[in-house]
């Protein structure tokens, strides 16, 4: 399984560099696929069990993510606020609250997270991904509903920095 701070360094280094694809084999099946827009922006993030050809990858996933930013910022006048951030999917999914449908969310609003909690998982062609909260700070909002549809990019939680 990648870690989220793994895959963000990748995508960053990727957006900085001229490749435009890169694939990592991970344990057992895994496989991580980045890939650039023609733009240089990177455009989706998808762990895979066996590789997809790119004429295969969804393009108004991004598109849709980018169009709906604009928006949620709107619409939560609060997020202006330089104390709180947002967790984001790093990328399409499904968002899962719980590690399994019986068990207790993750978090929920009011609890203390740190930067490596983990806050929710994000399930991508059948494999499970532990997005952690990346800074320290106190869950205000959760964004999403468990068994949601996530974009790349998507706003998840809104923590309180501090």
């Amino acid at each position: 399984m990648f870690k989220l701070t793994e895959i963000k360094e990748l995508i960053h280094a990727i957006d900085k560099s001229s490749i435009d694809e890169l694939m990592i084999k991970g344990d057992g099946k895994a496989q991580l696929t980045i890939r650039k827009h023609p733009q240089g922006q990177t455009s989706l993030v998808s762990p895979v069990a066996t590789p997809i050809p790119s004429a295969v990858v969804p393009q108004k996933a991004v598109d849709v993510s980018q169009e709906a930013a604009p928006i949620q910022k709107e619409e939560r006048p609060e997020e202006q606020d330089t104390n709180l951030h947002k967790v984001v999917s790093p990328m399409v999914g499904t968002f899962y609250a719980a590690p399994s449908p019986d068990a207790d969310a993750y978090v929920k609003v009011g609890d203390k997270v740190k930067t490596d909690t983990v806050v929710c998982i994000v399930e991508a062609m059948k494999l499970m991904n532990e997005l952690e909260a990346e800074v320290q700070g106190e869950i205000v909002e959760i964004l999403v509903e468990n068994g949601q549809l996530v974009e790349y990019g998507q706003a998840l939680f809104v923590v309180k920095l501090g």
